[in-house]
């Protein structure tokens, strides 16, 4: 895989650079609530512009219907990302028409420009080979030379993540080697003790991953919604809390094949857990109980784990040489359900390890409940592709960045 580096030591000046970032940001209507995404990519756009590229940078932002829709335009992190360059960035209103068009041709060398949101493009996502194709083919008449650095998107066989780099001489940027690299030192360099943090609503995004964690980790502590499929597993009542029956089967499996391999499995012993939905808008008290975890209210949810769970859980990661995190322990946003998540982020922070934070709500977590970045080994900007490097599949994003 060609990195920037060598692409910068060729030269670039004078070439329209296109740059698959990721700018998937979560927004209030205009307003970004976390940067970090953008913050990930702006070093590998910064040195393209510092050696005299014109780059031409895209993204997609949320599902829109292939098809223009306010509500998911780039136009905010656009702003954005001129605010965090300290430069003026342009902005193309469509992705290959007129505007777009005219906005690459008007760049001069060191200028950045950013086109609408490639998702407004039905070519993009379609699972038809000549669709996609069609589009990557009006993306390549923009650009001389092609870019990955949107690793939140390396797990997508779209158009401008897998189709465009076979049209275009190409690298990969500061952010995919990165990931990338951590990436291995979760799965062929890994030191141990090894513990892996898994939480999230649904125990069926997680299911592939604690398959081929079964013969790499040392520990495997599992919270958030996907828990109450297990203690379900285990015989116990959950009440209303988020429970996916169908796969219980394979969730007892899972549990036998762990204490056969001598692998610790952790569930939660207590649950913070109420009758009702936090307001997450007007942050309202909560009205909850503590409650061991096999004695869960039938008339009731379990929000976030308990407190003798956080030192459990604690306990387990402090002797750790490597930790892996991805989901949150709780409804973390609402600040009576956010302490099991805080516990787990502070035990990663105390860990002599290296600490691996892995994207998605994990990440956002992070930044949310004010704990320092640069504290954590490495923050994933990529919860999806992340999970699918660890369950061994081929990611269709680095697999087109290979010479």
């Amino acid at each position: 895989m060609k990195t920037i580096d060598e692409l910068l030591a060729e030269g670039v000046a004078g070439k329209r650079v296109f740059v698959r970032a990721d700018l998937n940001v979560p927004l209030d209507g205009t307003t970004i609530t976390d940067d970090g995404r953008i913050r990930a990519v702006q070093p590998t756009i910064a040195k393209l512009a510092e050696a005299g590229a014109r780059v031409i940078v895209a993204s997609h932002l949320g599902r829109p219907a292939g098809a223009p829709d306010p509500a998911f335009s780039l136009a905010p992190a656009a702003a954005r990302l001129g605010e965090l360059l300290g430069a003026d960035v342009a902005f193309a209103t469509d992705t290959v028409g007129t505007s777009a068009q005219e906005t690459v041709a008007g760049l001069a060398d060191g200028q950045v420009a950013v086109i609408e949101n490639l998702r407004f493009n039905a070519g993009e996502t379609s699972k038809d080979d000549a669709e996609r194709g069609a589009f990557a083919d009006r993306l390549a008449q923009l650009a001389d030379v092609y870019v990955g650095d949107g690793f939140g998107a390396v797990h997508r066989k779209h158009a401008s993540v897998y189709d465009l780099p076979a049209r275009l001489p190409h690298a990969a940027g500061h952010l995919i080697a990165t990931e990338v690299g951590v990436l291995k030192k979760l799965t062929d360099e890994v030191k141990s003790p090894y513990v892996v943090v898994l939480g999230g609503a649904k125990v069926s995004d997680k299911l592939a991953v604690i398959d081929q964690l079964l013969g790499k980790a040392d520990r495997i502590l599992i919270g958030g919604g996907m828990a109450y499929t297990f203690l379900k597993a285990q015989g116990h009542e959950v009440g209303i809390s988020l429970l996916q029956e169908d796969q219980i089967p394979t969730v007892t499996e899972y549990m036998q094949r762990a204490e056969k391999n001598g692998i610790e499995l952790v569930l939660p012993v207590d649950i913070l857990a109420s009758g009702e939905f936090p307001d997450l808008k007007t942050k309202a008290p909560a009205d909850f109980i503590t409650v061991d975890a096999d004695k869960i209210p039938s008339d009731k949810e379990g929000l976030d784990i308990g407190p003798k769970t956080r030192e459990l859980f604690a306990s387990k990661i402090a002797d750790a040489e490597t930790v892996f995190w991805n989901g949150p322990l709780g409804v973390f946003e609402h600040p009576d359900y956010a302490g099991g998540t805080k516990a787990v982020a502070q035990a990663l922070l105390d860990s002599p390890g290296y600490t691996v934070v892995g994207g998605g709500d994990s990440a956002a977590a992070v930044r949310i409940l004010g704990f320092d970045e640069n504290a954590f080994g490495h923050i994933s900007t990529g919860g999806g592709a992340s999970l699918e490097y660890l369950e061994g599949k081929t990611l269709p994003g680095l697999a087109a960045l290979e010479d």
